[in-house]
């Protein structure tokens, strides 16, 4: 049986890594990996964490199995952090997941049950895990326009007019912030167009909220998510704890429906429970106690946003110093669009071959599309990057 299957290509950040690691230069520059990395380039794990998971250790008396919606504390204080009180608690219907692709996984299957012809959109480009999803499921696909590569800020003309045929069997999903891969994100305006297209149509918004506080902030990330929340009556979200509380490796997401009333609301709450029931019965439990116990606690809490505040200006100004260097190394405006994008990404516009060269010529590894994690620059190299990349 095995022998039928068929070749499989190989994850493009996956083969990045590999290379990179395979590299015996020791001056070669990470800028692949979608992890936050600090100065020092370590990957650490936070103050409230650390401190969350100390009490946790103390204080757990079982590891003996949560409901298949998993931690309902976890639940709570995500659907609070996310959406604020944009709308009532018992309109919604939230579900712990292995990760914000466990998440959106699980959402994308519940569309699946619920209208199994609705057509999925997402945004051109996006990350590629969406399009892999859809595709795998089987599901409909439609793309629609995002980036403008001339400007290197959103297509927003563009992707109105795709979108403007959308209606009740459309599902389409929205970055909350942060564009994965662009880092150009929608403004309070574009938000409210969109809103408006959404309300008229009848289609669902998808929002993937992977990046909320490595944006403008918490609350400024979460503004243009719950404006729409708190008008539409059907929504469906992924959020990630992977990157604002450093929980990458113990997979800690939340699956959260917006129905359009209470008793829509215990109908998915059963489905997604027969779903989760059928993938992995239930979610991991550590990480996501280690979120509840930091979000409730008003000490960790504060400490959290702390130094996630930190960790969101750092991004920020490397942001602004790359684009300066680059300013510099050019002579013209070209990567401007640097400094405005915001979160862990931006794409630089770069061709495949000039990406190449920079990780074969000067140790500079991006992702293909020339796709480069902010957090990965190193501050005291960046006039020398802005250098090689300039030379093209």
């Amino acid at each position: 049986m095995l022998k039928d299957l068929t070749p499989q290509p190989a994850d493009k950040i996956m083969a990045l890594m590999a290379l990179y690691k395979a590299d015996p230069r020791e001056d070669k520059v990470d800028l692949g990996v979608g992890v936050y990395k600090d100065p020092t380039g370590a990957t650490p794990v936070m103050r409230a964490v650390k401190a969350a998971e100390m009490r946790l250790v103390e204080t757990q008396a079982t590891k003996s199995y949560q409901g298949l919606l998993g931690d309902l504390g976890f639940v709570d204080a995500m659907r609070a952090l996310v959406l604020g009180d944009a709308v009532p608690a018992e309109r919604t219907v939230g579900a712990q997941c292995p990760g914000g692709t466990g998440a959106i996984r699980q959402l994308l299957e519940l569309v699946r049950m619920a209208r199994p012809g609705a057509r999925v959109w997402y945004s051109e480009p996006t990350w590629p895990n969406h399009p892999a999803m859809v595709k795998h499921l089987g599901m409909n696909a439609a793309t629609y326009r995002y980036f403008d590569d001339a400007t290197g800020g959103v297509d927003f003309d563009g992707m109105m007019e795709d979108l403007k045929g959308i209606g009740p069997d459309d599902v389409v999903i929205v970055h909350g912030c942060c564009h994965n891969p662009t880092g150009a994100n929608l403004d309070a305006a574009q938000w409210q167009a969109l809103t408006d297209l959404f309300v008229a149509s009848g289609a669902v918004p998808f929002i993937d909220f992977a990046y909320q506080g490595f944006g403008d902030g918490l609350d400024a990330d979460a503004a243009g998510v719950r404006g729409l929340a708190a008008r539409v009556p059907q929504m469906l979200m992924a959020a990630s704890c992977s990157k604002n509380f450093g929980l990458y490796r113990d997979r800690v997401g939340l699956a959260l429906v917006l129905a359009e009333d209470a008793a829509t609301a215990e109908l998915t709450k059963g489905a997604i429970s027969k779903l989760n029931r059928v993938n992995f019965s239930f979610p991991p439990d550590h990480g996501a106690k280690v979120v509840e116990i930091i979000l409730n606690d008003p000490d960790l809490r504060a400490d959290w946003q702390a130094e996630l505040e930190e960790m969101r200006l750092r991004m920020l100004d490397l942001r602004k110093s790359l684009a300066e260097a680059l300013r510099k190394a050019t002579n013209a405006d070209t990567f401007d669009f640097v400094a405005e994008h915001r979160g862990m990404f931006s794409r630089l516009g770069l061709p495949p071959e000039q990406v190449r060269k920079l990780r074969e010529e000067t140790g500079i590894y991006l992702v293909g599309d020339s796709r480069f994690n902010v957090a990965g620059l190193p501050a005291d190299r960046l006039d020398e990057l802005a250098a090689a990349i300039a030379k093209g």
